[in-house]
């Protein structure tokens, strides 16, 4: 299972983080994923880490501003988000998945999401 959680309401400019902590699966030999989907919109990829924490990839979106890194002692993935902006405002939705580097689509496991909301 994974569980997303530290969403909320932010001023455009400011930052947040979130969280996911993931039960029931060996975390460590999975990438974990991030991924949005905005009202009305398609759920889009946001930002993916592998396994060891050693790389990361982010969507265009996401590059400069948001932040992805991984505790596997604590089985927890996490997102920086900073300088948000109203278009960030979504469902974040954790993800994990084992495949080709990077996994941009296609995962396997999925959390419930946590809404972000950014005010203008």
């Amino acid at each position: 299972q994974l569980q997303a959680f530290g969403g909320g309401l932010v001023q455009a400019g400011g930052s947040l983080r979130l969280s996911c902590a993931a039960s029931g699966l060996p975390f460590g030999s999975y990438e974990m994923g991030w991924f949005r989907q905005a009202p009305g919109k398609q759920r889009e990829f946001v930002a993916v880490i592998s396994w060891s924490g050693k790389s990361t990839y982010y969507a265009d979106s996401a590059k400069g501003r948001f932040s992805i890194s991984r505790d596997n002692a604590k089985k927890t993935v996490h997102l920086q988000m900073n300088s948000l902006k109203p278009e960030d405002t979504a469902v974040y939705y954790c993800a994990a998945d084992q495949g080709p580097w990077p996994p941009t689509s296609g995962y396997k496991y999925w959390g419930q999401g946590t809404l972000v909301t950014v005010s203008s």
